[in-house]
């Protein structure tokens, strides 16, 4: 486990610091406003800062200066249901999430902000309160890696009123999962995005978006434990199979353009490090 969690930490820390800083950094600039001082007005300052207050005291136009609160809390919404053990590559999708897990974190703390996580299944299965420094990382990273969850089930709807409910301020939130039996959660996602920095990441693999014509396979729910005989050598059965994946993803993508929040796509068996850096530059 030691060995994992150090090889974990070796490359993302890595990625974070060599290749996310300046993406990062600028996609996830710090939202808020915070007053700095009063000055005397200069021409070209907005008139609506002005402060009328101390211009009324000293007979010359003064205004208030703001600063931007650069530190952020950043939360992980960490799917950890049955179906992210699945991968036909070498990597399993929760193997993957692992690794852009510990990635966003370096670069949190990187970027002076605190972070947080929220592992769930059909329920919260645990929660890590935001902080910073290098041991509460590897502390996430460990729980990443030896959580075993008490449901197999999803629902994506109650991290998110989880995450209202423990976030009252402005956060950045990451919502990884592959969204297999996810339930509509469209409507409070809406209302997080309102509150917070909103992002989603989907991961997937290859073999959940098509079947392979390999003949009679027996499939197995991982979140249900419902086992069926599937004929892959039927076309009919494969282009099925198929065109419900693209109803699903396409009602996802949708409802997440209508609700303004950005979505990436991570994929077994790739690098997720050019989803993640051009999704931090379509921000800027």
């Amino acid at each position: 486990m030691l060995a994992q969690v150090r090889r974990i930490e070796i490359k993302t820390k890595a990625l974070s610091g060599n290749i996310f800083a300046g993406e990062y950094h600028s996609a996830f600039k710090g939202r808020g406003m915070s007053f700095a001082e009063v000055r005397e007005y200069q021409i070209g300052d907005d008139v609506r800062d002005i402060d009328w207050n101390v211009t009324a005291r000293t007979a010359r136009p003064h205004l208030k200066v703001f600063e931007e609160e650069r530190e952020l809390s950043v939360m992980l919404l960490i799917d950890v249901s049955g179906s992210l053990d699945f991968g036909s590559t070498k990597t399993t999708q929760r193997q993957l999430l692992t690794e852009v897990a510990a990635t966003l974190a370096f670069s949190a703390i990187g970027n002076n902000d605190r972070i947080g996580v929220i592992f769930f299944s059909d329920r919260i299965e645990r929660f890590i309160p935001p902080s910073k420094g290098r041991k509460h990382i590897l502390r996430i990273i460990r729980e990443l890696l030896e959580l075993q969850p008490a449901s197999r089930g999803t629902d994506v709807g109650v991290a998110i009123e989880y995450l209202m409910r423990v976030e009252r301020k402005r956060c950045i939130a990451f919502l990884m999962s592959d969204f297999v039996g996810c339930g509509d959660f469209f409507r409070l996602a809406g209302m997080a995005a309102r509150r917070h920095d909103l992002v989603v990441l989907r991961l997937s693999d290859c073999r959940m978006r098509e079947l392979p014509d390999v003949g009679l396979v027996q499939l197995e729910d991982a979140e249900t434990g419902e086992v069926r005989l599937i004929d892959t050598s039927v076309k009919s059965v494969r282009e099925i199979y198929a065109r419900k994946w693209r109803e699903n993803d396409e009602k996802l993508r949708q409802q997440l353009r209508k609700q303004g929040i950005d979505m990436g796509e991570l994929e077994t068996g790739k690098d997720f490090v050019r989803v993640l850096v051009d999704l931090f530059r379509r921000r800027i």
